[in-house]
């Protein structure tokens, strides 16, 4: 006597592909993916690829573009604005990193020997990384005012040093310097988090066979504190170089590229020939190349971050 087993009902079994398929890794990854995909490429393959496309067009304003080829970056290379604007860049970013990222890592490496008494001081300092450029500029504006209602010339009156104030931001030999300062303050709570960070990983163990050997808190910083915390200073570095390359709100709101062109970083050379001048192709152009720029400092700072964790 043979016995039917029993079929299972179309819908069901419908039901149990479908959540087979959705809990395999590659459907649910698609799933998960596509959205965040589409979105990439609305905002931002699709501006890149569109400001790549109109370097090389002559587009200004609501004029039809004219594809001129590389004119654009020929006009780039002879003009001894944009050689300006590269070469306070280069020195934007340099100082920035280094003054921003040196501060943040002396402080890092004090705050070990205290964490918990220094936890209020590392709160203030990182809030300031979480304040937006634009604010930051307008605090800053408050300090460097020409007159003696700005904090710092009305510190120097104070203190008997009132001959060196002057208009700190209108002074061609003082702007770029008071811009680079103001810029760093805002950026030196991440390489202060950073290496703390990497310092609180360190074993215990270390610290106590240092103190039975009778190490002093110079010998502690110079041959343990300062080899180990170099991962965090590496990616405090990697990050704040990227983001004064990219820097825009600080310089517009402190000088607006002033004096004399003497603060204008490439950055700000592309919003003045774009919205300003009106010339899109132009400061299309000078867009790319800063994107190159970026792009050359952060594939070796990847690779060395990729081989050390590897």
């Amino acid at each position: 006597m043979s016995t039917a087993t029993p079929s299972r009902a179309p819908g069901l079994a419908q039901a149990g592909a479908g959540r087979r398929w959705y809990r395999s890794d590659g459907g649910a990854a698609l799933v998960l993916l596509v959205p965040m995909l589409l979105l990439f490429a609305c905002s931002v393959v699709y501006p890149l690829a569109e400001t790549i496309r109109l370097s090389f067009y002559d587009a200004r304003g609501l004029g039809v573009p004219r594809w001129i080829g590389l004119r654009n970056y020929a006009t780039l290379a002879a003009d001894p604005s944009f050689r300006s604007a590269l070469i306070a860049t280069l020195i934007w970013t340099l100082a920035t990193t280094a003054l921003s990222v040196g501060i943040g890592w002396g402080l890092a490496i004090l705050c070990a020997f205290a964490p918990r008494a220094t936890s209020p001081f590392r709160l203030m300092i990182f809030s300031a990384y979480g304040i937006a450029e634009a604010v930051s500029g307008f605090i800053w504006l408050g300090i460097y005012r020409p007159d003696e209602g700005g904090l710092l010339n009305a510190i120097l009156g104070a203190i008997g040093l009132g001959a060196l104030q002057h208009a700190w931001l209108g002074d061609t030999s003082t702007a770029l310097a008071g811009i680079v300062v103001a810029y760093a303050w805002t950026q030196v709570g991440l390489p202060l988090m950073t290496c703390f960070a990497a310092v609180r990983t360190i074993p215990k163990t270390i610290f106590e066979a240092a103190h039975v050997d009778g190490a002093r808190p110079l010998s502690l910083i110079r041959h343990i504190l300062v080899p180990l915390s170099l991962p965090g200073l590496t990616v405090a570095v990697f990050i704040n170089l990227l983001n004064s390359l990219r820097a825009f709100d600080m310089i517009f709101v402190l000088t607006g590229g002033g004096p004399a062109r003497t603060t204008e970083t490439v950055g700000y050379f592309m919003y003045r020939e774009s919205m300003l001048q009106f010339k899109l192709g132009y400061g299309a152009a000078a867009t790319v190349v800063l994107l190159v720029a970026v792009f050359l400092v952060s594939v070796p700072l990847l690779r060395q971050r990729t081989a050390e964790a590897t």
